[in-house]
C-alpha cells in the first residue's frame, strides 16, 4: 500500500536542476522515484541528504554532466518520490533503498555506475557497495560514517548531537506525532544548524526542502528508524563476515575536530581498503557550500 501524503499540487513548483529532465521511474512494487537526469558519458548517480532532496546536487551535478551521464533520484520516502507505509521494518531498509538504486540504474540502461551519497544518501551508497559489487564502480560517502560506526561513537555529552537519531529511533506514532506538529521548525533547525553559510540554501530551495519533508513525515522517521535496527544488523552481518567495500571509495568529510573522539578516517579504512579521505572546510552541506571541492573530489575518485 502507498503513502498518499505527496507534496501538495497546488503549492508553487519546485525549483530544478537547469538543463536535466525529470521523469518518473519504477524501481519496485507501487515505488517509483522522481528523477533528474543531465548529460552524457559515463553514469554517476547521486543521492541526497537530510532533510533534502535531490535538488541539494543543483550546482555539482552540472558539472558533472559535461562529461557523464548524471542521475539524480528522490530516494523513496523523500521529495516527489512515492512513500510506501513501512508496515515490517524493512520498507526503508537500506538494503531495500540501495536496490532501488541499482534497478533506477538497470531502468535507465546502466548496468555499473558511479555512486556518490551525502548523508542518508551516503548511507544508502554504502550498503549499494556492499551489496552489488558488481554494479558500483566507484562510490564516494560525503559526511558520514557507515551505520554501525555511528552508533558507537555516539556516546556520552557528544552524543548529543545525535538526538534526532535517537528521536525518530523510538517506536512508531510518538515521534511522527512530535515532528509533524512542528515540522518547520524541526527541519529548518537543522538547515541552520549544519551550515556555516546560510546563503548556501537560499529561501527559494529552502522552501522546497520543507515543503517536501513536511509532505513526508512518517517516511522520514522510517527511514531513520531502521537505522537503529535492521541497518545495524546487516552492518554487524558484513563485519562479522568480512565483506568491504571493494571499489575505490572517497571520503569527504567536514572538520569535525576532535569533537567526536574518533579518528573518522580509522573507522573508514576498516570498510574500504582502496580509501581516499578528504577533509574540507564548511557545514554539513557541502554541495550547496563548497560544489566545486566536491566536484574536484568526485573526478578525483572517477580516475581511478
Amino acid at each position: 500500500m502507498e503513502h498518499t501524503d505527496r507534496m501538495d499540487r497546488t503549492q508553487p513548483p519546485h525549483p530544478r536542476i537547469g538543463g536535466f529532465t525529470y521523469r518518473r521511474v519504477p524501481v519496485a512494487e507501487a515505488v517509483s522515484l522522481h528523477v533528474a537526469v543531465g548529460g552524457s558519458g559515463p553514469p554517476v548517480v547521486l543521492l541526497h541528504g537530510f532533510p533534502q532532496t535531490h535538488l541539494m546536487w543543483r550546482h555539482v551535478a552540472p558539472e558533472l554532466a559535461a562529461d557523464h551521464t548524471v542521475i539524480c533520484p528522490d530516494l523513496r520516502g523523500y521529495g516527489d518520490s512515492d512513500k510506501p507505509l513501512d508496515t515490517d521494518g524493512l520498507a526503508y531498509a537500506k538494503r531495500t533503498m540501495a536496490a532501488d538504486i541499482v534497478t533506477l540504474a538497470r531502468t535507465l540502461g546502466h548496468d555499473r555506475f558511479a555512486l556518490a551519497g551525502h548523508d542518508r544518501g551516503a548511507l544508502v551508497a554504502i550498503r549499494a557497495g556492499l551489496d552489488h559489487p558488481g554494479a558500483v564502480t566507484h562510490l564516494a560517502s560525503l559526511d558520514v560514517v557507515p551505520t554501525l560506526d555511528t552508533w558507537e561513537v555516539l556516546r556520552g555529552t557528544s552524543g548529543a548531537v545525535g538526538f534526532p537519531l535517537y528521536l525518530m529511533a523510538q517506536p512508531p506514532g510518538l515521534p511522527e506525532r512530535m515532528i509533524a506538529a512542528t515540522a518547520d521548525d524541526f527541519f529548518g533547525h537543522y538547515l541552520d544548524l549544519w551550515t556555516r553559510d546560510p546563503a548556501a540554501i537560499p529561501a527559494e530551495v529552502r522552501a522546497a526542502y520543507l515543503r517536501a519533508c513536511r509532505a513526508a513525515v512518517p517516511s522520514i522517521v522510517a527511514d531513520y528508524r531502521a537505522s537503529a535496527h535492521i541497518d545495524v544488523e546487516h552492518d554487524a552481518a558484513d563485519r562479522r563476515s568480512g565483506n568491504r567495500l571493494r571499489m575505490p571509495v572517497t571520503v569527504v568529510q567536514q572538520d569535525w575536530g576532535a569533537a567526536p573522539g574518533v579518528d573518522a578516517a580509522e573507522l573508514w579504512r576498516d570498510w574500504a581498503p582502496d580509501l581516499v579521505h578528504r577533509t574540507v572546510s564548511c557545514g554539513h552541506f557541502m554541495a550547496e557550500e563548497s560544489p566545486a571541492e566536491v566536484v574536484r573530489a568526485l573526478r578525483e575518485l572517477l580516475t581511478r
